[in-house]
């Protein structure tokens, strides 16, 4: 054993200098947010809340009954019960969620073509109940017009929504595709 070894074993110098690194920040001011008093904004983009989207014109639900959204969702917490309505169209009769299952992931928001289901910035939600927690397609629908309604939820679709129709419109300055001619022999 050396010297230096014997004097970190006997002095408990590792131990000596976490203590003067506790008490030099013991006495600075704390950054702990007071929750309930002091709120910050949910940045852009955030996860939190489901919502159905309400189509603007007739403001029924934007769902058609595909289930590629069930379908893609990797914790099986989205549920679609359709059935055959007028002209025989599918028809969704219930859409529900159990949001103490869901990861998050919005691969649901990414997988629907309709844009029917989208994540709010709303992730204020606590109860002392397991129901309140599993959204069906009215509570989804009032979560949308609670929180996303009218040019809050066009943006979101803008920023975070792709692709959209319009990323497929060919641009003049755009390189097209050109077969070249091959002449024989060169």
């Amino acid at each position: 054993m050396t010297t230096k070894k014997f004097i970190k074993k006997v002095f408990f110098i590792e131990i000596l200098q976490g203590l003067a690194l506790t008490l030099k920040h013991m006495f600075s001011p704390a950054v702990t947010r007071q929750y309930p008093y002091e709120k910050r904004e949910a940045a852009a983009g955030f996860r939190g809340l489901h919502a159905l989207v309400r189509d603007k014109e007739t403001g029924a639900a934007k769902c058609v009954g595909c289930g590629l959204c069930a379908a893609m969702c990797p914790s099986q917490c989205i549920h679609i019960y359709t059935i055959e309505g007028e002209d025989h169209k599918k028809v969704v009769d219930r859409y529900e969620i159990d949001v103490l299952r869901c990861v998050f992931c919005a691969f649901c928001v990414e997988a629907c073509p309709f844009g029917a289901i989208s994540l709010t910035e709303h992730y204020e939600y606590s109860d002392y109940a397991k129901d309140a927690f599993y959204m069906t397609k009215e509570k989804l629908l009032l979560t949308w017009d609670k929180y996303m309604a009218g040019e809050k939820g066009e943006e979101y679709f803008k920023k975070f929504w792709r692709p959209m129709s319009e990323d497929f419109i060919q641009k003049i300055q755009n390189a097209k595709f050109m077969p070249t001619c091959r002449h024989k022999g060169g």
